[in-house]
């Protein structure tokens, strides 16, 4: 019978380093907590880190700010050393994307794993146990990962409740899905209008970005590599004014259906 993650971090060697990822989102933070409420003498142990890709929300950094509070323990904070629009030059330009994820890569993995070096590690990772995923497994024989959620059965419910208990809920949830940076393009239609809506200077950025990339893109000729959806927009969809316009006529029509429904409910009472 295969050892429980608890089993194996509690039988590291005694040089391992057992480290914790603080993404910004809901998972890690609530691991974080998890572990330090239920598993003292592994939680003493624990080093944290977040990798800061230059482009997080402000609500990011309050949820770290309340993490560290509750923690009792500095979250370092690490960088690829450059900023976005320098790996974007040494990536041609193209805007990342779910089939070319080189901002992954390049800002979060690597300094991560510079982080480590060749040190054992123990790296906790806060899969649930109700997602069919695995996330990112380093190659590095040194590193191993274990994944305490899924193994004791903590699903999304759980994680809710364990930080409404401890730091909060991150303030970014009132609109949007996931922690990442602002331009990330996992975003949904109705999230890049909340961008919008919440934080327009930033929404201004990612549209400034866009245009400027495709700009270029147009100039180079239809040659260039597009494997990015359009390669120079966020989402292969339409460009993000193309895209937060779209939200708000759904937006729109779901309104007025709510108030002919409303309408109806009240004629037939």
């Amino acid at each position: 019978m295969s050892k429980k993650w608890f089993e194996l971090a509690l039988d590291a060697p005694e040089n391992a380093r057992h480290v914790l990822g603080i993404s910004g989102g809901k998972d890690s933070a609530a691991l974080a907590v998890y572990i330090k409420d239920n598993y003292p003498q592994i939680s003493e142990k624990m080093e944290y880190f977040f990798t800061d890709t230059g482009a997080e929300l402000q609500e990011v950094y309050d949820t770290l700010d309340k993490l560290e509070a509750y923690l009792g323990k500095p979250i370092n904070r690490l960088s690829s050393s450059r900023d976005f629009n320098h790996w974007l030059t040494l990536h041609d330009n193209m805007l990342p994307s779910v089939k070319a994820r080189w901002c992954t890569r390049v800002l979060k993995i690597k300094p991560f794993e510079e982080f480590v070096g060749n040190d054992p590690v123990i790296s906790y990772v806060g899969i649930r146990a109700d997602e069919n995923r695995e996330g990112y497994i380093s190659q590095k024989e040194t590193i191993k990962a274990v994944f305490p959620f899924s193994e004791d059965g903590i699903v999304r419910d759980d994680v809710f409740r364990i930080l409404e208990e401890s730091i909060g809920i991150p303030e970014y949830y009132q609109w949007r899905s996931r922690s990442g940076c602002f331009f990330c393009f996992f975003q949904r239609q109705d999230e890049w209008l909340g961008l919008k809506r919440r934080h327009p200077e930033l929404f201004q950025k990612a549209l400034e970005m866009e245009k400027n990339v495709g700009q270029r893109k147009f100039d180079w000729g239809a040659s260039e590599r597009i494997e990015s959806g359009n390669g120079y927009t966020w989402n292969q969809s339409g460009t993000l004014n193309e895209i937060v316009i779209r939200a708000e006529e759904k937006e729109s029509s779901e309104s007025e259906k709510c108030k002919k429904e409303n309408i109806k409910w009240q004629d037939i009472l």
